[in-house]
């Protein structure tokens, strides 16, 4: 398709570069803003090197953030600061703050561990989250997907932070688990609010 278009097939690559966008999309996408007008593809190119320019990352849980180094929920003085959800992704997070009823903070790992994609633990913000730990901590509660991957990621954290615990009598912190409400396989991404709000409230001991 395309041929003989360069321009439009320079176009089509960079779109199958886009994740979440279905491949028999691009090019429905790429013909859009062929069809759109001029002053709307600059403002639309513009805002997205402004949002590149603009958000961070928070330097203590890796959320987004902007103008600040420190994101809005840790830096709030109504979050309980002693007890840490553990996520995969900002998705993960959105999808529970849109539940409503977690009053704590978050640790975004920015994925799971898999072997097999080169993704081991150096490459997720774990040494972080073993470094955010201390007497004050009261829980850790792990809301990993329940996918092979994110049960493994959590479980792989979970005996570092018994070791941790184990070797310190000053730690008192409880580990946890989101409830059986979410499916086996399952993303939080895509969970109604009720089902990730009776999870979290009746999390489970890990």
């Amino acid at each position: 398709m395309f041929r003989g278009l360069p321009s439009l097939q320079k176009l089509v690559r960079q779109l199958q570069k886009v994740p979440y966008l279905a491949s028999k999309n691009v090019y429905r996408v790429a013909l859009h803003f062929l069809n759109t007008k001029q002053d709307d593809l600059e403002l639309l190119c513009s805002t997205i090197l402004q949002v590149k320019k603009d958000v961070k990352i928070c330097s203590i849980c890796f959320n987004l953030t902007q103008d600040s180094d420190i994101c809005s929920i840790c830096s709030s003085k109504n979050r309980d600061n002693f007890q840490i959800c553990v996520l995969e992704t900002w998705h993960d997070l959105f999808a529970i703050e849109r539940a409503g009823g977690y009053q704590g903070v978050y640790h975004i790992l920015g994925g799971s561990l898999c072997p097999l994609e080169g993704i081991g633990p150096e490459e997720l913000n774990i040494k972080s989250l073993i470094n955010r730990v201390n007497e004050k901590t009261q829980e850790i509660i792990f809301a990993t997907n329940s996918t092979p991957e994110g049960e493994a990621t959590a479980s792989f954290i979970s005996s570092k932070l018994e070791d941790l615990r184990s070797k310190s009598e000053k730690l008192n912190f409880k580990i946890s688990r989101l409830a059986s409400g979410v499916p086996i396989g399952s993303s939080l991404e895509y969970m109604d609010r009720v089902t990730i709000y009776k999870a979290l409230s009746g999390r489970r001991p890990f």
